[in-house]
């Protein structure tokens, strides 16, 4: 019998604030997105007085400084790294886990079960708090969607103490009840809608569907779903992820920019990071796409949207070869006199070395050569962008606005917390 943990972060990036800011804690907070657009992340606080997610915040900034709402800048670093060490402790409690997202995570329980499932939960709940600071809530099934579900409760129950087990539960028909069909795991805004529509509002009602009734309407997806609610485990645990098809850096900038020279730093760097990764990833890319555009949202300037692909020839993950090839992308789509507001770039056809294209001329591909690896190994010790391709020094004009950012506590030299 398959049994399943979901441990999902609460609040994930107020609760890294607050973290380095205990004076923060029981305060509502809200986190935003990037430039300080919108609201992205919020505290149960900030919750309690009614702020939507997504809110604009030009549009709600009076209201958050009349209420005393704490106003913060994203800072990923930060988050990313917090992910990465509450991941590491989740991964000693079983062989077997599946990192979701930065603050949710399944852990593969089958075979626990002589244990309390509840009080073990309970005692990884406490240690990754302890261990990491980051409060969590977990729910326990039979099958993933189960443990989500019952997630979900545990977030919302006081009773439940922040652990639900679903697992043989006589309260399972219960927790399905009061689980709406849209808040069901793959359920989505379209199914949902058809769905209430037929008479079914809740995970209960549609645990209970026909299969051939499913089939007809949801299709095959719909209907591991539907097992999935009845207890039988369908989508199993990707301990073992495959390897990404592609990685996408791009940023919307603070200020508009019309230069030349402002666009080619902004990629140059963009260039760098995703060579990074695929690098870490063990990748090689067969491509790049360069994009760059104007805000849709302002009307009053001249809207340009335009992008490229380049080939990489012999497949590379070198980082000078995919600097040249963004360049060569963005001379093509460069236009002067134009306000670009966002820009990126996307490696493509990314494949294991082993599985490169191979001829005469190119036998092996570029992967992972010393200068790489010593370009990556300087900035992961002393800072990104420590060394960068042809300048020693990048402008600054196109970075995002953010001017509520916290210290990079954990991943900044400069910027570690000081004890008093």
């Amino acid at each position: 019998m398959t049994i399943f943990a979901l441990i999902d972060c609460n609040n994930f990036y107020a609760s890294c604030e607050r973290i380095f800011q205990p004076k923060l804690a029981n305060k509502p907070l809200v986190v935003l997105s990037n430039n300080d657009g919108c609201v992205i992340a919020r505290s149960n606080e900030a919750k309690t007085l009614g702020i939507p997610m997504g809110a604009p915040y030009f549009k709600y900034k009076n209201d958050l400084k009349r209420q005393g709402v704490t106003v913060l800048s994203s800072n990923y670093a930060l988050y990313g790294d917090l992910s990465n060490r509450v991941m590491t402790v989740l991964s000693s409690f079983t062989p077997k886990s599946e990192i979701y997202s930065i603050d949710e995570c399944f852990l593969d329980l089958s075979g626990f079960d002589h244990l309390n499932l509840t009080e073990y939960c309970q005692y990884i709940r406490q240690c990754v708090f302890q261990w990491t600071g980051i409060p969590v809530s977990i729910g326990i099934g039979q099958t993933k969607t189960l443990s989500k579900i019952a997630n979900k409760l545990a977030k919302k129950s006081q009773k439940a103490n922040g652990i639900l087990d679903l697992n043989n539960s006589p309260w399972l028909d219960t927790a399905l009840q009061r689980t709406k069909v849209n808040d069901v795991w793959g359920i989505g805004r379209r199914w949902s809608k058809m769905l209430k529509s037929q008479g079914i509002t809740t995970a209960y009602d549609l645990r209970e569907t026909t299969d051939g009734w499913v089939r007809q309407k949801l299709g095959v997806t719909g209907l591991r779903t539907v097992k999935e609610l009845q207890g039988l485990s369908c989508i199993k645990l990707e301990d073992d992820p495959a390897d990404k098809q592609t990685v996408c850096i791009s940023r919307s900038f603070g200020n508009p920019l019309t230069d030349y020279n402002s666009l080619k730093s902004a990629i140059t760097i963009f260039a760098d990071m995703a060579s990074s990764k695929i690098r870490k990833y063990g990748l090689v890319a067969g491509g790049i796409n360069v994009f760059i555009q104007t805000s849709p949202f302002n009307t009053e300037i001249e809207q340009y949207s335009k992008s490229i692909t380049v080939g990489l020839y012999p497949q590379t993950n070198n980082f000078q070869s995919i600097h040249r090839a963004a360049l060569k992308g963005l001379d093509k789509t460069f236009r002067p006199n134009i306000c670009y507001k966002k820009a990126g770039i996307l490696l493509t056809d990314l494949i294991r070395p082993k599985d490169a294209i191979k001829d005469f001329f190119h036998p092996y591909p570029q992967n992972n050569d010393q200068l790489s690896k010593a370009y990556d190994d300087i900035n992961q010790r002393f800072g990104p962008g420590l060394i960068q391709l042809g300048q020693v020094r990048k402008p600054k004009t196109w970075y995002a606005t953010q001017n509520y950012k916290t210290p990079s506590f954990t991943t900044r030299w400069d910027e570690l917390p000081c004890a008093k």
